[in-house]
């Protein structure tokens, strides 16, 4: 056991200091609480969040809330400091700081924020070395109390990582020199013009559009191509792409083809327009591209997505998202493609996102984005992998594997490319589905991880949307989906 001390504002102790706290007791560590005066710099962002609370509704789980928790006086034995407290003091080494581009304290990520920018997060040892780094995914881009929460959840998360590596000596040496860090927040007027000059008119223009537009709304396309596919030549040219025709009262999204006794089948996300939880459907494509109308043919009391079909030793499975029912659960097909039943939960009790499967050196591996208890669904990759399918699957040493909103989030299948295994990556940088790319697995084993970072694919000029989300094929048959924005019905009745 490693003792810890976390230091603290005395005054303003928040759900984000005691999180860190107690996931680091739960890894054993011996871990107090130690208040120290530190100047008060998050008033004038109260007030700010405050304000955003009573126009957009408030935000349930706030990790800037104030708690209540016991204060301990600072050990000199303590095996490692961290600095929670936004002050810069200084203090004995080893020292941990939590940065948000160049400054201690949070408050500065709420100012990018509140100017559209996104806030990394580092961890620096000793104000010398950067020895953890995450780009957090920002789900609202309007919302400063959401994105906020955002940002701080994955620096609970890094910073809880980097504290437990660090005290199993799992860094070694420290290379990576540190530029200087400024402890410095933003003044009030600094923060009162962000809100007022770019947050504010940036709400009121996303209210406007929400008004008129399903924003969130996704088209799915599909081709049979003969010649090079996507994941071979990196471009979504080439042979034409066709609509999965809708009725313009649901979206579709998520494709993922499957070719069963010369039928080639679609199965997708559905989910019809003021829902809050969609389910998974299935479509038909014939031989010349004419495409049945989607049913439905998996529910849950949950949100569902991410059908990916796949076969395995004699049977065929649908392993679906499923994080908001907080387990991980397989699905055999009863009788293809209309009934599936659930055969077992592979990860129980966790929030996993778009679980991709990969047979790999003998193995099975799982590869998905995790959200723990907070922030973001679609920024942490972690792995499982298992000697069966039916497990136990076990977590990768390496979990999570990186924080970063352009590489973490599966976006399809892994596909060969020759001697190549690659896998579609999410990019969140602009926003969530605007983007997905191309990795390509390098090694992969128990102990090690190397995964490059995703190439972009190449647009076309074909696609009057390009933002692509989804990418699969099965045989000839390719499929992707795009962020396509649809007018709300009272909207289409006017114009």
């Amino acid at each position: 056991m490693s003792s810890i001390d976390i230091f603290v504002p005395v005054d303003g102790v928040c759900r984000m200091h005691a999180l860190v706290a107690e996931r680091l007791a739960g890894k054993g560590h011996d871990v107090a609480l130690v208040g120290i005066d530190a100047p008060t710099t998050a008033s004038t962002l109260d007030h700010i969040l405050f304000l955003e609370r009573k126009i957009l509704g408030s935000c349930s789980d706030c990790l800037i809330a104030r708690v209540d928790a016991p204060l301990q006086p600072a050990r000199p034995d303590a095996r490692l400091r961290i600095d929670m407290s936004g002050s810069g003091a200084l203090a004995q080494a080893p020292l941990l700081r939590p940065g948000f581009v160049g400054c201690h304290s949070y408050v500065e990520a709420a100012r990018l924020l509140m100017l559209g920018r996104l806030p990394d997060i580092e961890i620096i040892l000793d104000d010398a070395h950067r020895i953890g780094f995450a780009a957090p995914m920002v789900e609202s881009r309007l919302s400063i109390a959401r994105g906020l929460n955002d940002v701080l959840a994955r620096m609970v998360t890094l910073l809880v990582d980097t504290a437990d590596r660090y005290l199993r000596d799992e860094f070694g040496s420290h290379d990576r020199a540190h530029t200087a860090t400024t402890t410095v927040p933003p003044t009030s007027a600094q923060m009162i013009s962000a809100y007022v000059l770019s947050t504010m008119p940036r709400q009121a223009a996303g209210a406007i559009r929400r008004m008129g537009f399903h924003v969130h709304n996704w088209r799915v396309s599909y081709r049979f191509n003969e010649g090079p596919k996507v994941a071979e030549t990196g471009s979504l040219g080439g042979e034409p792409w066709l609509d999965l025709p809708d009725d313009g009262r649901r979206f579709y999204a998520d494709p993922f083809p499957f070719e069963w006794q010369g039928r080639h089948f679609i199965f997708v996300e559905e989910l019809p327009h003021g829902e809050d939880k969609a389910f998974i459907s299935v479509a038909e494509v014939s031989g010349e591209g004419v495409v049945a109308p989607p049913r439905m043919v998996l529910q849950e009391p949950y949100h569902l997505s991410y059908p990916q079909v796949f076969s395995h030793a004699g049977e065929i499975w649908m392993l679906p998202e499923g994080g908001a029912g907080g387990n991980l659960v397989l699905y055999r097909a009863e009788a293809f493609p209309d009934r599936w039943v659930r055969h077992s939960v592979l990860i129980p009790g966790r929030e996993m996102f778009d679980a991709t499967i990969l047979e790999h050196g003998g193995r099975l591996w799982l590869f998905a984005s995790e959200r723990d208890g907070y922030g973001s669904s679609s920024d942490m990759l972690v792995i499982y992998h298992a000697a069966t399918l039916e497990g136990p699957w076990l977590p990768h040493v390496c979990n999570p594997v990186r924080i970063d909103r352009t590489a973490a989030r599966p976006g399809g299948r892994f596909a060969r490319v020759g001697n190549r295994t690659v896998l579609p990556l999410q990019d969140g940088t602009e926003s969530y589905g605007s983007g997905l790319g191309l990795a390509e697995l390098v090694r992969l084993d128990e102990k090690i991880v190397q995964l490059t970072q995703p190439v972009p694919l190449l647009t076309s000029a074909d696609l009057p949307r390009p933002k692509v989300h989804t990418l699969n094929r099965s045989g000839d048959l390719e499929v992707i989906d795009r962020i396509s924005p649809a007018p709300r019905a009272a909207f289409r009745r006017v114009v």
